[in-house]
């Protein structure tokens, strides 16, 4: 072991003491000079210095500041998943330190709060700016109506009445292609669509009017009407409309038009779509989809790969046998396919050792390729489900606290208004006796010599203490009427 110091004064090394808040930390300044590009590091720390004390005080938070001294002692950044992220990026960016130095211990930590954090400030400003401005004319009160409908009632019923319409519609799609009773005079049951197609028929223009009535004014009232001609939901709107329309200029007896009406008639199933502006669940759902474009574009590459490698080594294995239904490569996409997504109808069935061996580890292969994205697709709706209750619990948190603020200014303005007619309704009543006494002279000048003594009553207590007896002896001689 090396021998002690024999005097103080060998070290060439200084104590520094820091006052944050009232907690005192203590350091050399040798651990301060390893960063000499941050606040402690450098002379600027001198504005600090308290030359009272012999002390550098900082009014922050001691908390994060022993994170802050631990990075001069050990050269790592640590983050604690108990501390507030905001308050921390403050710290750090008062300190000049930058949070790409960070532990790898606890930069995942740190960048999934920060993201958060980011996100939950975007939907505070976006909820903020949720109405937008103040509508000043007809078209921006209605586009308001149309996208905000619990602004007010008219638009809430509408809203209502289109997702009314929308569950007929979708209903009567599936109903109209039940059996139902034979027509009269014959033995086989039909459609239920063809039994009644007046009534059908009927009820799929009153919806369809509802739907052409929605999107027109949607149109009409849009801020900028390419954009909403381009948007998702317009292009559902005009393709679960568009049949109908169609299908009046289409002749039954010609079979080439109606089958292309038969066709366009299955696009009446895109008005289940119309449900996703009803529908909170089904816009987190597109929201996620969209926000996990990488990983399902990675899975269907995977998918891809494998369908193509093994649909090729099973047509190689089975095209041999006696009466095969593997034929070509694109046949043997379907048994990938079916073998891959765990579905199996068995109507591809290998009957080579090795085209079985092969079928079992497609199998084995397509659930590891199709399990490895959906944890990250879980874990992404789940962000976007919890940033969406905590939007609601916003909006409903601002909505009461209005409702307080409302309540609190009724209260106060009602109190007021009471004590005004109650001061009024004192003077009215001061005024109907002085009236009824016939003297009113006599009672303002009653009640001006009160006011008289009750304000010359301190100056007269303090003449009577100084008075001389003289004086006094005038004045009781004065007689008073």
């Amino acid at each position: 072991m090396p021998a002690p110091p024999t005097s103080l004064t060998s070290y060439k090394d200084e104590r520094i003491t820091f006052n944050v808040s009232g907690r005192r930390f203590e350091t050399w300044r040798s651990t301060l000079d390893k960063y000499p590009d941050t606040l402690l590091g450098s002379n600027e720390k001198e504005f600090f210095y308290d030359e009272a004390s012999g002390e550098y005080f900082f009014d922050r938070d001691p908390d994060i500041f022993r994170h802050i001294l631990n990075l001069y002692r050990t050269g790592h950044l640590h983050y604690c998943k108990s501390e507030c992220i905001s308050a921390y990026d403050d710290e750090l960016t008062f300190y000049g330190i930058m949070p790409d130095i960070m532990g790898d211990c606890c930069f995942e930590d740190y960048r999934d709060r920060k993201r958060d954090n980011n996100e939950r400030m975007m939907d505070d400003k976006l909820n903020e700016n949720e109405e937008g401005p103040v509508p000043v004319n007809f078209r921006q009160k209605m586009w308001r109506s149309f996208e905000y409908p619990q602004t007010s009632t008219s638009a809430l019923v509408f809203y209502y009445v289109t997702g009314f319409f929308i569950a007929i519609s979708v209903l009567a799609n599936v109903f109209e292609t039940t059996s139902c009773a034979p027509f009269p005079g014959q033995y086989h049951r039909v459609p239920c669509g063809e039994r009644y197609e007046l009534s059908f028929f009927c009820l799929d223009t009153a919806c369809v009017m509802i739907f052409t009535g929605e999107y027109i004014l949607r149109l009409y009232a849009a801020p900028v009407r390419c954009k909403f001609m381009r948007s998702i939901m317009s292009v559902i709107d005009v393709v679960a409309i568009l049949p109908y329309y169609i299908g009046l200029f289409l002749s039954e007896e010609d079979n080439d038009l109606s089958g292309a009406f038969v066709t366009l008639r299955v696009f009446r199933v895109f008005r289940i779509f119309k449900f996703s502006r009803h529908s909170q669940g089904l816009r987190i759902l597109g929201y996620t989809l969209k926000s996990c474009a990488r990983e399902l574009g990675f899975l269907l590459f995977s998918l891809s790969m494998a369908i193509i490698i093994f649909a090729t080594v099973m047509y190689y294995a089975e095209k041999s046998v006696k009466d095969t239904t593997f034929y070509s490569i694109p046949d043997a996409f379907w048994y990938t396919i079916v073998t891959m997504t765990t579905l199996g109808y068995g109507d591809m069935v290998p009957k080579t050792p090795i085209g079985k061996m092969f079928g079992g580890i497609c199998s084995l292969s397509g659930v590891l390729v199709i399990a490895l994205p959906v944890p990250v697709i879980v874990s992404n709706f789940g962000r976007i489900y919890q940033q969406n209750q905590r939007a609601d619990k916003r909006k409903a948190q601002k909505k009461a606290r209005m409702a307080r603020i409302r309540l609190a200014k009724n209260a106060s303005g009602t109190a007021f208004m009471a004590k005004k007619k109650a001061l009024e309704t004192q003077g009215l009543e001061y005024e109907q006796e002085a009236t009824s006494s016939g003297n009113m002279f006599e009672s303002q000048h009653h009640h001006l010599l009160r006011c008289l003594e009750r304000a010359t009553k301190p100056e007269a207590a303090y003449n009577n203490a100084n008075k001389s007896p003289s004086i006094d002896k005038f004045s009781n001689s004065i007689p008073i009427d």
